[in-house]
């Protein structure tokens, strides 16, 4: 097979990493990947919403499968795009990815279908956003409804963090369009979790849980980030609560979206929290998690083309997923200052020896190769991950390995899988 990988970051790497290693590959592409990634793939520099020139590389390089890595090329409609010229893709078309895209319409989906979430209110309006803050009794949550690149969700511990919450979305659109509308929901108390689940549109098939780490420093405290590293499995996911989450969440959620003429294909990131009244939905997603892909591709002993193929084909339900019994932990190194402004094109050093070592693994996110060297190139650069017996063990190995990199600037948390280790 010919296989064409859409998407330039640590999750697309990771993927890269895992479908090269398919006897059924060929060759295998990455439109427009990163420095890493084009030691496996052959990059070509197409952006990600081009969908017209992915296309005709697609059909020129005749494409037999297509896997999107990013959130906005599947918001944007490029399932639908590929299907209709008869191009093999997956993950979940432009009605599907709005579960993702639109958390108004998640909640809408979660509150038809009895699946538990936060109770919420929605504003489009932002006089009547802040009387909606003036209302309740903090904390609670201040969500951009679309798209945000990971950061558009807002923890408010009292009304002046609230208002400049507001401020910042819906009067300066820190976000965009993304913040047209706002979802305000209670805060929930608990531990959060990731559940990814492979889906056709009626039968699904769990990849190891994880867990990711949103804040920028130790102690989950600070801004959001896209997330600085996470590990699987999640303690906090024992089978009890995996049981429960399949019966009340998963199941539903796929069985309610073919309900809304959307029938889902592809992968169904599902966040969590447990609280003490069991898991609640905190968002969906419509493809991989990152950096969670970066610990659960390396724990999945599967040919990952068979996985995706079965989506495609209706065929989850006979499909058996072979899983490696250890644990990852993924360390993300990220450019100082990130995630506000920070310097691209800093030398990154140690890789290569890092990456001879047994069981490490580094994804690049935020890199590119100019001359010689690779050179950072965004916030998050690096995914240092590392598998062994214990989630202990797997922590140690990865923070060995990233003492063992360096580029001007860098900077990662030190407490990755902290919670794992409680």
């Amino acid at each position: 097979m010919n296989i064409l990988i859409i998407g330039s970051g640590g999750r697309e790497h990771a993927l890269a990493w895992k479908i090269s290693q398919s006897p059924k590959v060929d060759h295998l592409y990455c439109a427009p990947g990163n420095g890493g990634i084009a030691n496996i793939c052959h990059c070509v520099d197409i952006e990600v919403t081009d969908f017209k020139a992915l296309v005709n590389f697609a059909k020129k390089k005749k494409i037999d499968l297509t896997v999107v890595g990013p959130e906005k090329p599947l918001a944007l409609g490029i399932v639908d795009y590929f299907n209709k010229r008869d191009l093999i893709i997956f993950g979940p078309d432009k009605k599907g990815a709005e579960i993702e895209a639109s958390k108004s319409f998640a909640k809408y989906i979660m509150k038809k279908y009895n699946i538990p979430t936060a109770e919420y209110s929605e504003f489009t309006d932002y006089e009547e956003a802040e009387k909606g803050v003036h209302s309740i009794t903090p904390p609670f949550v201040i969500k951009a409804d679309g798209l945000a690149a990971g950061k558009g969700v807002i923890i408010c511990f009292n009304r002046n963090d609230a208002y400049n919450a507001l401020d910042m979305i819906m009067k300066d659109k820190k976000f965009g369009d993304a913040g047209n509308k706002v979802i305000i929901e209670e805060y929930l108390e608990g531990e959060e979790a990731s559940v990814l689940a492979v889906t056709d549109g009626d039968d699904f098939i769990l990849l190891p849980n994880s867990q990711d780490h949103k804040n920028i420093f130790e102690g989950d405290t600070g801004p959001n980030t896209g997330g600085m590293g996470a590990y699987a499995p999640a303690p906090v996911l024992d089978n009890r609560m995996l049981t429960i989450v399949q019966k009340k969440i998963i199941s539903p959620v796929i069985a309610g979206m073919h309900k809304e003429g959307r029938p889902y294909k592809g992968v169904l990131y599902v966040g969590l929290i447990i609280t003490s009244r069991g898991p609640k939905v905190l968002e969906f997603n419509c493809r991989f998690g990152d950096p969670e892909t970066q610990a659960v591709i390396p724990l999945i002993d599967s040919d990952i083309v068979d996985l995706f193929m079965a989506s495609i084909n209706n065929d989850i339900g006979r499909y058996t997923l072979d899983i490696i019994d250890k644990a990852a932990v993924c360390v993300v190194m990220a450019s100082g200052g990130y995630p506000g402004e920070y310097e691209k094109g800093m030398v990154i050093r140690g890789i290569e020896q890092i990456e001879t070592e047994n069981e490490i693994i580094v994804f690049h996110a935020g890199t590119q190769k100019k001359g010689k060297n690779i050179v950072t190139s965004g916030g998050r650069v690096l995914g240092v991950t590392a598998v062994d017996d214990t989630i202990k063990r797997a922590i140690d190995k990865a923070y060995q390995a990233v003492g063992g990199i360096t580029f001007d600037g860098a900077y990662y948390r030190k407490d990755i899988g902290f919670k794992a280790l409680k």
